[in-house]
Parts: structure tokens; sequence; C-alpha cells
């Protein structure tokens, strides 16, 4: 493409950084995931081409992209320091400004790169990336949101799922305009059915901050439901569920915690004897539907959504495979313009 100068204009792309050192099993994981996402079969997702760099230690990230032919595929980013998974975010944000998390939150502020993608400490990623991205122009605190699984192969986004334990009804409000925005971006819903989160489904049930928030949203421009209850995560009734970060990580903990039960017991039982082997192997397809179903790995990839700049985290004990799917949120954010989008319908809820 040529602007009328007859100059060549640089083509759009997904310019998309991980964090080599984010993780329990980093590097080897995160490159391992670098792999993956440099397959034709994960870019023919996306209409416009993708570049992937990974942000580190040069002398021990360097030898491991020459040994798996990845040195001409994967742009490497400088950095000297790494912010352990119990490191506090305190000090972490003070002390080492050189991290992966740092550089690479500095890049996506300068426009180098698009996203950033870690599996590191969630307290130091949030904690660096508020202060060095900022937050969106009317939005006070950044959420960390959650995909989780719904009935008939749904997904219902969750949030906060850990970033702020303490909320006002205004944070709660914000937490619904991007979650809304969300999911019309990733899920292509037009009109997102927003609850919230409560002990029950009456209003007058509730704190008097969810009581206040239930009112505010019931005033917006957004389709609000109403309150839901803990029942209705899986179900099939809402797309966006908001609450407060202390709840909202309990919740996901007691989802992933029950998902683990389940799979455990399930192969336990199936294993007991000869008759439960043969009636496993003979709905082995189903059993592997229901396994892929409630894979926590599946929705990996977190966005850390509000901030001025795309960040996506990834959980620290994630494989390859769900550290794919946490680089696939990112691509699909920027993909979409969300930055973009929930500053406009934030701006246009505010003048309403």
């Amino acid at each position: 493409m040529s602007d009328e100068l007859g100059q060549q204009r640089p083509e759009r792309q997904i310019r998309v950084l991980v964090d080599g050192h984010g993780g329990d099993d980093a590097p080897e994981m995160v490159l391992d995931a670098l792999q993956q996402v440099l397959s034709p079969a994960f870019a023919s997702q996306f209409l416009l081409p993708l570049t992937f760099g990974i942000v580190g230690q040069e002398d021990l990230l360097r030898p491991l992209l020459e040994k798996r032919g990845l040195t001409d595929r994967v742009t490497l980013v400088p950095a000297a320091d790494i912010i352990g998974m119990c490191d506090a975010p305190a000090l972490a944000l003070r002390r080492k400004k050189n991290s992966s998390i740092h550089v690479g939150a500095r890049m996506v502020r300068d426009g180098d790169w698009d996203a950033l993608v870690s599996a590191g400490n969630t307290g130091a990623l949030m904690a660096v990336s508020k202060f060095i991205l900022k937050t969106l122009p009317g939005i006070d605190r950044p959420a960390i949101a959650s995909m989780i699984p719904a009935s008939n192969n749904g997904r219902t986004l969750m949030l906060d799922a850990g970033a702020n334990s303490e909320c006002t009804s205004d944070h709660l409000v914000q937490f619904a305009i991007m979650g809304s925005c969300y999911m019309q971006a990733a899920e292509g819903i037009e009109y997102p059915r927003v609850g919230l989160l409560n002990i029950g489904s009456e209003e007058i049930k509730g704190t008097d901050v969810i009581k206040l928030t239930s009112a505010k949203l019931t005033d917006s421009e957004l389709n609000y439901i109403g309150n839901v209850e803990g029942t209705d995560l899986f179900g099939n009734d809402v797309d966006v569920v908001v609450c407060d970060g202390f709840v909202g990580n309990v919740a996901l903990k007691t989802m992933e915690g029950t998902a683990r039960f389940l799979a455990e017991n399930m192969r336990s039982e199936l294993t007991s004897g000869l008759v439960a082997k043969t009636g496993a192997l003979m709905a082995r397809s189903a059993l592997k539907r229901f396994k892929d179903k409630v894979n926590p790995g599946k929705y990996n990839g977190a966005p850390l959504l509000g901030l001025n700049g795309i960040v996506v985290k990834s959980h620290g004990g994630a494989d390859a495979d769900s550290f794919t799917c946490a680089i696939g949120v990112a691509c699909r954010e920027v993909s979409e313009n969300l930055t973009d989008r929930i500053t406009e319908s934030v701006q246009e809820l505010m003048d309403a």
C-alpha cells in the first residue's frame, strides 16, 4: 500500500511480546508456545500478519532460540533482571526496573509492541503495568478478566478475578463496561448480558455497595439483567459477571479446584476395574470432550482490562498449550482494537 507520495506504508501487524521468565516452567514452556504460535494453523485465525518477540535475559534466551531455530523468527528484547513469583509487588516496582516485565510494559507504552503476555507474578505484573501504561480515561482501576466455560459451548467473562479486593460501586460499574466491550469484541456478542454477582437474585440482598451498583447499572445503557448467583456462572443466562477481586478470585480458584477434583476422581473410578475400563473405552470420545471442556488451560489468558495498552496474564503453572491460548487472547485484543473500543464506550456512557 502506498501513500500520495508513492512511499510504502508499513502494513499493520499484530505484534505480541512474551515474558521469557514468567511461569513455573519458563523459559522452555514459553519457547514451546512460541513454536506453536508460529505455525500456519495459529496464524490462520487472524487476518493480520503476526510478529512475536520474547523479553528477558539475553545470555539465557539467545542460546535457546538458536537451538530451536527461532533466532530469525522471534525478536529478542534484552532485559537484565527477573521478578520472582514471591517478590512483593511494591518491591518489584521500585527496585527491578530492568526486569522483563518492566521492559515489556515500556515497549507496549512506547508503541514498539502491541501487547505483553506474561505468566509471571500477578501482583507485580498489575502494579508495573498500571504504573507504566496508566489507566484509560474514565477508568480508576484495571481489572483481571477471566473467561470460564458455560453450558451449550458458551463462555462467560468474570471480572475482577483478583486485582482489587475492595471496590466502590463506580469501580464495579467500570468493570461492567469493560467486560461488555470485551465480549462484544472477543465473542461477537452484540448486547452482552451483564450480571452482578450476589448472594441472591433479589434486589434487597447484598451489601450497600452491591445495591448501589445494581441501581447504577439499571440506569446505564448496558444490557444489565440484575443480580446473579454462583450457580449461574456456568449457565447460559449471563455473558459478563461483575464482582470485586476478593470474591472473584475465590470463585475462580474454587472452579479450578473443582475441575481438578472431578477429573482426578473420574480417572480413578474409570480405571477401578475391568467393567469400568470397558465402559471408559466405549465412552472415550465423550470423555475426551468433557475433559477438554473443563480444562482450565483452554481458557487461559486473563486480560488486564482498563490499561492504556494490552497486557494478558497467563497462569503461572501454564504449559505450552495453555500459554498459547493466552497469546491468542492478546492477538484477538490487538486485532479488535479493544483498548480504543473500551475508551469510546466509557466516554459514551459518561456523556449519556
